[in-house]
């Protein structure tokens, strides 16, 4: 059976995030693969609605979901979800009568009416929709048992159990989510760690018939690194699996947590709150512990020696200029783990056009050797890259590429930057030349080499 993981760590640290870095959030856990990367109620209607729409440029298989409680919410998450590959409107409403009657000041038999109400508004505007009972646990089971049908009858796909005490035993929570589950649609499950037995009511709750099962990196409920390792160790005697990249778990899980933890950290890192601008920017009153920790931010883990040569570098940029992440990242290309090259760029042919498919011939010299390789792909530089890959054997994950002009005019000069990554950790390279394709290809092989040499 396939787990479905939905996160919501960018639910938890929703109110303490930039916009950088909770698209840096979402970018990983797509990479990651889990299936849902779930999001607040839309307050700010300008700037949420551009994370929203930021993020769906680059989530294509996972889910994103956005939190509703009425029409307003979800004509707001409608707009701002209208690019998303996969979008998902989830209704999260209260219970329990306490919840109902302190959240929003309602009886049982109103809520049974703004469920049937927001549900089916919310289905007719996108096909996949949520329904989540915050304290379902602690519901009257009648009025759960009629809240349930309701939300199936009105068009949920998904209803979720929301276990907000984590007052139930393992045995005794996986028989209350038996009886209340609904035929014939998916069941998830959201548990809170307050007591530890989080990750043993999830996974139970799973062997019992649940699909979906929501966790975070950061927050109050099952943990994503904790749920996927069970998944992983235990997965294959119990009969289910997750579309997880275990491989890439520790990596991603580290990088989201270094985010959350400093993402308020020394004012020398100078966040800029403005939504839509946030980034990072140095100076040269920062001293070398923060230009650092920058730096490991950008997902570097250098060496004392090449430390000490990029912030050597980079207090002799910053005496002219402020120092970005992009400034930042072409400095560690340029001066981390310079290494002799085992392989050189002799040359390349490159054809393109609206009308044909782009194709690349690169060829190397390796110990005197000459090395060919041929490739096509979406623009004459994925072809290239395509071509460089077959010619090394290897296809390293491409973690990021950037072009930039160093020099003004018709003959300006790019600087291009290719960042790989192998085993977990990260190369950078940096080409410079009059032709953007001349230097991307040497800014890759300029990565390809330090990983050579570091496996040598």
């Amino acid at each position: 059976m396939k787990v479905k993981i939905a996160d919501r760590t960018l639910v938890f640290s929703n109110a303490s995030l930039g916009f950088k870095e909770k698209v840096e959030i979402a970018r990983q856990l797509e990479r990651l693969g889990v299936d849902a990367i779930e999001l607040p109620k839309i307050e700010n209607e300008k700037a949420d609605t551009l994370l929203i729409r930021t993020m769906a440029s680059f989530v294509k298989n996972g889910v994103i979901s956005v939190e509703v409680q009425n029409k307003a919410d979800v004509d707001r998450a409608v707009a701002a979800l209208n690019t998303a590959k996969n979008p998902r409107i989830r209704v999260e409403l209260p219970l329990s009568c306490v919840g109902m009657e302190y959240s929003l000041h309602i009886k049982a038999n109103k809520m049974l009416e703004v469920i049937k109400e927001t549900v089916a508004y919310a289905k007719q505007k996108i096909s996949d929709v949520e329904f989540c009972g915050i304290d379902a646990t602690r519901a009257e089971s009648e009025f759960l048992k009629e809240a349930v049908a309701t939300a199936k009858e009105s068009g949920a796909k998904l209803i979720t159990f929301s276990d907000s005490t984590s007052e139930m035993m393992p045995d005794e929570f996986s028989k209350f989510v038996a009886e209340f589950m609904a035929d014939g649609i998916d069941s998830g499950v959201m548990c809170e760690d307050k007591n530890g037995l989080a990750a043993a009511n999830t996974i139970i709750a799973v062997r019992g018939g649940v699909t979906t099962v929501k966790t975070c990196v950061k927050g109050s409920i099952t943990n994503l690194s904790t749920f996927a390792g069970i998944v992983k160790n235990c997965g294959n005697s119990y009969g289910f699996e997750s579309a997880v990249k275990f491989t890439e778990l520790n990596r991603i899980i580290n990088q989201i947590t270094w985010i959350t933890n400093n993402v308020k950290g020394e004012s020398s890192l100078s966040n800029i709150v403005e939504f839509g601008e946030t980034e990072l920017e140095l100076d040269a009153n920062d001293d070398k512990e923060t230009v650092l920790k920058a730096v490991l931010g950008l997902g570097y883990d250098l060496s004392e020696d090449d430390g000490a040569k990029v912030y050597d570098e980079f207090l002799r940029v910053a005496a002219k200029k402020r120092i970005t992440a992009k400034e930042l990242d072409a400095i560690v290309a340029s001066v981390a783990l310079q290494v002799e090259p085992t392989y050189k760029v002799v040359n390349y042919v490159v054809n393109s056009g609206n009308i044909i498919t782009s194709t690349a011939q690169v060829t190397l010299e390796k110990d005197g050797e000459s090395l060919q390789g041929i490739g096509a792909g979406d623009g004459t530089i994925d072809a290239a890259f395509h071509a460089l890959e077959q010619i090394l054997g290897s296809n390293y994950e491409l973690d990021d590429f950037q072009i930039h002009s160093v020099t003004e005019g018709k003959g300006a000069m790019g600087s291009a930057i290719v960042k790989l990554r192998k085993d977990g950790r990260l190369y950078s390279g940096n080409g410079i030349s009059t032709d953007i394709i001349a230097a991307s290809i040497k800014a890759y092989i300029n990565a390809v080499n330090k990983i050579v040499y570091e496996e040598a």
